[in-house]
């Protein structure tokens, strides 16, 4: 689960990477899941875009996607999309530590 903090380094580093995940009037596929897992696979950070075509908004398509490439949802703004999951054997992303809580 990420944190405020965590979720906010990772829109910023989101602004200035390609989308390179595109929903259309197809709407989701295996072939669409496979692209994001093996984007999330070797960039950790993914950004995806959901055509005016589409069945559904971009909410409930990267949802979907987050459940089946076990990522987590970044931010959904508009049509686009951020998705992360981290790398266990090579990451690429160093995210801020999460706060300690006291008890």
């Amino acid at each position: 689960m990420l944190t405020s903090k965590q979720r906010a380094f990772l829109r910023s580093l989101a602004m200035n990477i390609d989308t390179i995940l595109i929903i259309g009037k197809g709407g989701m596929s295996e072939q669409i899941i496979k692209q994001a897992d093996d984007a999330l696979k070797a960039r950790e950070l993914i950004k995806g875009k959901v055509l005016e075509t589409a069945e559904s908004g971009s909410r409930e398509y990267a949802e979907q996607i987050a459940l089946e490439t076990n990522s987590e949802v970044v931010q959904v703004i508009g049509s686009k999309f951020v998705l992360f999951r981290r790398n266990p054997d090579e990451p690429k992303i160093e995210l801020p530590k999460a706060k300690k809580t006291r008890k």
